[in-house]
């Protein structure tokens, strides 16, 4: 008897390690501002330097998304809305003051009662520590490039970090290296000691390549004697934009959206590359876009090498076929497009993330789609692929059956909702919009004022060109509309918004941004200052 119970518990174990063997393994890696213009496969200007190569495989022997957007492009936001996979003003994430509380970090909460053991390591980015995690190691904040304070689970050591201009000693440990290397090292070293009994989710997140661009010292000669191509719309922008990012006869350019050129006065981006001030446009845009697209591009080249690290261990250990892999970027990038840099805007190369999945046993090799799919269906997809089912009170849905078919379930979404609520903030100085894009248009308002009031309102340098209200926020910007025709302007050049045969285009637009801003509690109810703005403004 005792020898017959023996072999149905060891039965019993071997029965359950085949199960939980049978669930893909899903590892989720996400740059930041990593912009589909900066891969191979995207096709882009910068295909031709070819700077994402094993990145690019998961492409060739996967899925690429060619219509994968952002809901808030900008970091915090972003990540919470993947996170929970709502739209920002449910999740209370809406800027980067955001915070989001552990028993609201839904995806590993989901993932954890489906069997997966979960784990983050990299840069997290919302504020309270990702608990919700049987494992994490994070960066505090943004992070260093360089020497990176990691801080991990259940760890007693503690370091001091130098924090709002005080020296505080927090728990975590100090790397030597770069960042893009650290995370990596701890990502494999978690993936040596996990429990193989169980599927692992392993959200890999890197630093890179995030804001001034510092690049680990091997890659100080890639890409040194390239002509980095250039976009026109970087010394010509025709008509893009409105009175909203040009103001009255253009009295706002030297002033909105951080630039390359010396356009904006206060950030452009030869003053962080140290390009001579004295030497005029369009040279000096030019030596700063140089500059800038090499640091960027360097700072690629060391994430990709470092994903080919990872997929490495994972062939050598024979689990690569087993492991559904996604990357992704927390949001796209200006890389000097209508002469703007960082993200933000709801324009394409700011609003689009790449997202590209590798799943041989589900996906067909070569896949592309043009699928409108955004970040809050991505914690719904991967709750479905590790055999779940997402919850309700997620915005989200789940496009498993496009990456298994390449086919749209019937039904799914013809339109993707978009809103930046940091209005006018960090010397980037954009304005505050929403907007609705389809396969084929693009219509955004700007409306031109914060949602709350803060110490700070904004970096905004001259009250005179500043729109006139009587409504209790400084720093207002004119409000005002923009429509592109994606199809025959994709690069957004041409501002259709009240031009001759545009009305019922325009008008079914606005039909669908009232519908999507009602299901996704994003209405402006609370703050009635922007209510108002949109009343008076959404017949003009």
């Amino acid at each position: 008897m005792r020898y017959q119970i023996l072999f149905l518990l060891l039965s019993f174990g071997t029965v359950s390690f085949i199960k939980a063997q049978d669930k893909p393994n899903i590892l989720y890696i996400m740059s930041d501002d990593h912009t589909s213009q900066a891969f191979g496969v995207y096709g882009s200007r910068l295909s031709q330097l070819n700077p994402t190569p094993t990145i690019d495989r998961l492409a060739h022997e996967g899925i690429l998304f060619e219509n994968a957007f952002c809901t808030n492009s900008i970091c915090t936001p972003s990540r919470a809305t993947i996170m929970t996979g709502q739209y920002s003003q449910t999740n209370g994430v809406q800027d980067l003051n955001g915070r989001l509380k552990a028993e609201n970090q839904y995806l590993a909460h989901e993932m954890k009662k489906l069997g997966y053991e979960t784990a983050v390591i990299g840069k997290w980015h919302l504020k309270e520590a990702p608990e919700a995690f049987d494992y994490y190691n994070v960066l505090y904040g943004q992070g260093k490039y360089f020497n990176s304070v990691l801080y991990e689970k259940g760890t007693e050591e503690t370091v001091q970090i130098k924090r709002r201009s005080k020296v505080e000693t927090l728990p975590g440990h100090q790397y030597e290296g770069h960042s893009s290397d650290i995370i990596t090292d701890a990502s494999l070293k978690w993936l040596k000691g996990r429990d193989n009994t169980k599927p692992f989710f392993l959200m890999h997140q890197f630093k890179a390549p995030h804001d001034m661009f510092e690049f680990a010292p091997r890659y100080a000669d890639y890409l040194e004697d390239t002509e980095i191509p250039e976009p026109a719309s970087l010394y010509y922008n025709r008509k893009n934009g409105s009175v909203a990012t040009r103001g009255e006869n253009g009295n706002m350019l030297p002033h909105i959206g951080s630039s390359v050129s010396h356009r904006n006065q206060n950030r452009n981006m030869g003053q962080h590359m140290k390009i001579d001030q004295s030497i005029p446009d369009p040279e000096y845009a030019h030596l700063a876009y140089q500059e800038y697209l090499k640091r960027y591009l360097r700072c690629v080249k060391g994430v990709d090498d470092n994903v080919k690290r990872i997929f490495d261990y994972l062939e050598k250990e024979g689990l690569m076929d087993n492991t559904i892999i996604i990357y992704t970027g927390d949001q796209g990038f200006m890389l000097g497009e209508h002469d703007y840099i960082d993200k933000r805007w709801m324009y394409e190369e700011s609003m689009r993330m790449p997202f590209l999945v590798r799943y041989p046993k589900m996906i067909k090799a070569g896949t592309r789609t043009d699928a409108l799919v955004n970040n809050t269906d991505f914690a719904p997809t991967i709750i479905d692929l590790a055999g779940g089912k997402a919850p309700k009170y997620m915005h989200g849905k789940s496009f498993k059956e496009i990456l298994s078919t390449n086919k749209e379930p019937k039904g799914w979404r013809d339109a993707t909702y978009y809103r930046y609520w940091m209005h006018m903030a960090h010397a980037h100085a954009n304005p505050a919009h929403f907007g609705v894009r389809t396969k084929e248009y693009k219509l955004i308002f700007f409306y031109g004022c914060d949602y709350i009031k803060r110490k700070k309102e904004s970096n905004w340098p001259n009250e005179k060109i500043a729109f006139s209200t009587k409504l209790p926020f400084e720093y207002f910007t004119p409000p005002g509309w923009e429509l592109y025709d994606l199809k025959n302007d994709p690069f957004e050049m041409n501002n259709l918004y009240g031009q001759p045969g545009y009305e019922d285009i325009t008008s079914n637009m606005k039909k669908q941004l009232l519908s999507l801003r009602s299901e996704f509690n994003e209405n402006d109810e609370n703050y009635p200052h922007i209510q108002s703005i949109i009343n008076e403004h959404w017949n003009k």
